[in-house]
């Protein structure tokens, strides 16, 4: 064949757009190294070689990630615990600790009754989510776990944690500071009010339901 038609077809093969972004293969080797916050137990090791997931060790993750509640485990997805394993990545971290991962649907329907944004229908109850906190760099982790686009991710500032789920992509932010405030009233008028400024005006208790109306939605879907 021509020389020149090979050199021309080569260039031309190199140009289309799907190989220039051909996605790198993960490291066939992927650890987790995970403290559960209310049982204390630890997880450090690897759960994926060359040929996939290690079975006998995503079921001990399956256990360690259990409803702590009760004790109850269900099938883990693979895919939230990749997600976290690349959020750490992403930000140099090396530990992580777990606050919520499997819940039963009784347990999440006990917390939906009695915790501010938890979701009646949430991810957590299928497998497919985990709250977690890091040592550092907490911050730019939602940050490198939204760029990721892999699915849920929930920032909770002021409770120091994040929210990720192999769920449908989207985002949200709920800062709990300050929520208490949205119980009390002025007991003569009727009107609620900031226990450091006094009585909202008009503007402000309009400004407030539509951010209470938005949380509301963003936390059903988690």
């Amino acid at each position: 064949m021509n020389r020149r038609l090979i050199l021309s077809m080569t260039a031309g093969w190199a140009a289309w757009p799907w190989a220039a972004r051909a996605v790198p293969r993960p490291p066939a080797l992927r650890r987790l190294k995970l403290v559960n916050a209310h049982t204390g137990e630890t997880f450090d090791g690897a759960y994926r070689d060359d040929k996939g997931p290690i079975t006998r060790v995503i079921q001990e993750l399956c256990a360690f990630l259990r409803d702590f509640h009760c004790g109850a485990e269900t099938a883990m997805d693979v895919g939230v615990i990749d997600f976290l394993a690349d959020v750490l990545d992403a930000v140099g971290q090396t530990k992580a600790t777990i606050l919520s991962a499997y819940r039963t649907p009784e347990t999440n329907a006990m917390l939906a009754r009695t915790t501010f944004g938890v979701a009646e229908n949430s991810q957590h109850m299928y497998g497919r989510a985990l709250d977690v906190r890091l040592d550092a760099k907490l911050a730019e982790g939602m940050e490198a776990a939204r760029a990721m686009q892999r699915g849920g991710v929930g920032w909770y500032p002021h409770s120091g944690f994040i929210h990720i789920d192999s769920g449908p992509v989207r985002n949200w932010t709920l800062d709990e500071g300050g929520l208490g405030n949205l119980l009390l009233f002025d007991g003569a008028a009727g009107v609620p009010f900031d226990a450091a400024r006094g009585p909202l005006s008009v503007a402000q208790r309009l400004s407030l339901r539509r951010q209470l109306a938005r949380a509301e939605f963003l936390a059903r879907s988690h």
